[in-house]
Order: C-alpha cells, then structure tokens, then sequence
C-alpha cells in the first residue's frame, strides 16, 4: 500500500484532520484556498531547513521551526513555548522528498570540503565536526524518519495532535502519510 496520499481535494484530507488548523494547512498550501486572518498562530509547523520548499500560508498562521530532517529533537524547547505560551493545539511535521540529511554520511568529503573552502576551516577541525554531528542529524528514510519523530511527540506532548506529512518537491504539494 502506497503511504503517501496526495490531497487534490479536501475530501482526501484524513478525518482526524479535518476542521483544524492541519486541514487549513493543506488547503491553503495544495488547495489555493483564500487566507483568513488570524491575530495568533494556531499551529506549529516544523519542517526541514532546505531552501526548496515554501509553504503558501496566511500571516500569524503558524510558528515554523525549521531544522535538518524536519528533526525537533535539538528545538524541543522552541515546541513547549509553541505549546505552553502560544498555546498551540496542532503539530505539523513536514519532511520532504530527496532531503540532504538522508544518507548525510555519504557527503562526508563534500561536507568537510565545504567548510575548509568555504568558511576557512582547518581540516581535521571540519572532520572532527562531522563526525560529531553528523550521527545526530542523520535521519536515514524520509517518510520513516518523519512517522517516528510524529511519535516521539505524541508520546512527549499527548494533548497535541501531530501530522506527519511529506512535502514532495517534484509537485511542491503536501503530502499525508498514512501510519498503518
């Protein structure tokens, strides 16, 4: 069975989502639907830092963390002071198809290049650096990576409701994921 379910029309966003700020996501981002206005955010949404994805929301939508791998683990506080001070009801998880920290091991040399080149660097100081993070950040298969992450803040945060979504950069469209 296909896990990604492509939401052409509102009728394809899955039940538990609809009437909340997670529906209102996808239809304003894959729907076009026309803004409403809103005086505070009703919706963290954290998806990854990479510079392909732009999302089509209305001003004071969302608070929106933005990390490798759509990975919260190291933003967690950033998640509680969207949750206890904006009081937040809903969680957006959005990883995205071809993500740079799938296999990250694998662009060791770039990586380590980059940073010697680009940001003068010395080299064993750039290895070591890698190497150290790298482990962290790795998230190896998108789509698993966000189901699990989805989760580990359900378990953390069990009054909030998280989505896991896919946002595919070959059509720019959300994605739902199903989790069975």
């Amino acid at each position: 069975m296909e896990k990604l379910v492509k939401v052409d029309s509102k009728e394809k966003i899955f039940e538990q989502y609809l009437d909340t700020p997670i529906s209102k996501l996808i239809e304003y981002h894959n729907l076009g639907i026309e803004f409403d206005k809103y005086d505070r955010a009703q919706i963290l949404i954290g998806m990854c830092m990479d510079n392909r994805k732009q999302l089509r929301i209305p001003e004071n939508f969302a608070y929106i963390i933005r990390t490798g791998g759509a990975n919260l683990r190291y933003s967690e506080f950033k998640v509680s002071y969207a949750i206890a001070i904006g009081k937040v009801k809903y969680i957006a998880l959005i990883g995205h198809t071809n993500c740079g920290m799938v296999n990250l091991i694998s662009r060791r040399e770039d990586f380590i290049n980059g940073l010697v080149e680009n940001a003068g660097w010395d080299r064993n100081w750039a290895e070591q650096h890698f190497m150290h993070f790298a482990p962290m950040f790795e998230i190896g298969d998108e789509i698993d990576f966000i189901l699990s992450e989805a989760k580990r803040l359900r378990m953390r945060y069990p009054k909030i409701t998280v989505a896991p979504l896919i946002y595919k950069i070959e059509d720019n469209k959300l994605y739902l994921i199903r989790e069975n």
